[in-house]
């Protein structure tokens, strides 16, 4: 799947068509450079969610947590964003963990995941957002 942003007014539509196109798969991957809208676009995600909690970029603190309302029920679910940018080996994300992120039925929007390739569940969704102008993203799925 292929989307084209122009603004930032079409990211909440693109939200939108990101989780219906994943299904069921909560593991994300999220790969473009430095400035290309990675963590914007996992902000328009969250609000989609209706994630109520500000969110931000886990740069320093690796990984942020989030709780959002199942649609249509009062039970509460939880959605972890990582940003993985400042790790050099994969033994520095086993050492945070990352397992248990990965292979539980919880979102989990992941900044920067080249480093932790070998361990991705095989139906982690890969987005890549590539820059075509100042305004303008090209967002790619599989």
């Amino acid at each position: 799947m292929e989307i084209i942003i122009k603004d930032l007014g079409e990211l909440a539509g693109a939200a939108k068509k990101l989780l219906a196109f994943a299904g069921n798969r909560k593991k994300w991957c999220f790969y473009g450079e430095l400035g290309a809208g990675k963590t914007t676009l996992i902000k328009a995600l969250c609000a989609y969610l209706k994630v109520e909690e500000s969110v931000t970029s886990p740069t320093y603190s690796l990984v942020n947590e989030y709780t959002y309302q199942l649609e249509g029920t009062a039970e509460v679910a939880y959605l972890f964003h990582m940003d993985l940018y400042r790790l050099k080996q994969i033994e520095e994300a086993l050492d945070i963990g990352i397992e248990e992120y990965l292979y539980n039925d919880s979102y989990c929007f992941i900044e920067w995941a080249q480093i932790i390739g070998p361990i991705l569940p095989t139906e982690t969704l890969e987005i890549h957002i590539e820059i075509v102008e100042d305004t303008i993203r090209r967002i790619r799925c599989s």
